[in-house]
Parts: C-alpha cells; sequence; structure tokens
C-alpha cells in the first residue's frame, strides 16, 4: 500500500547524475541547507518514490524533515 502518512525511512539510493550534479553546483555556489535539502528531496521523489515515473504520479512534493542522518558518497 501507500501513505501519507510521515514516517522515519532508512534508504540507501543513487541519485541519478544530474541530480548529484545540481547538489555540487548549489553547494558550490553558496546554497543554504534548506536549498540542498530541496535538491535532494527532488532526487528522492523522483528515484525513490516515483520510481522513474512507474509510480506515484501524482506525487507532487517531497519535504525533508526532522533528518536524523544523512550521508552522501561518492
Amino acid at each position: 500500500g501507500s501513505t501519507d502518512q510521515d514516517r522515519i525511512r532508512h534508504l540507501t539510493i543513487a541519485l541519478p547524475p544530474a541530480y548529484a550534479a545540481r547538489l555540487f553546483d548549489a553547494q558550490q555556489a553558496g546554497a543554504s541547507d534548506t536549498e540542498l535539502q530541496e535538491i535532494a528531496a527532488e532526487g528522492l521523489k523522483d528515484v525513490y518514490f516515483q520510481d522513474g515515473g512507474r509510480r506515484a504520479g501524482s506525487l507532487e512534493e517531497v519535504r525533508f524533515t526532522d533528518i536524523e542522518h544523512l550521508e552522501f558518497d561518492l
């Protein structure tokens, strides 16, 4: 099933290169944490929640709230 309920998620996913590039470019340009979180949330929406367009097509927004741990690797 599916739900709009907020819950803790433990994700290990690879963001597509376009999102990673946007994150790095924004960081180098001095983007705020909020701006970086918005880019990462957009990538998670596409990759994790919408599975590249195969599900949750009506999903409009993903927001990071109450982040416990976030880690990026190259």
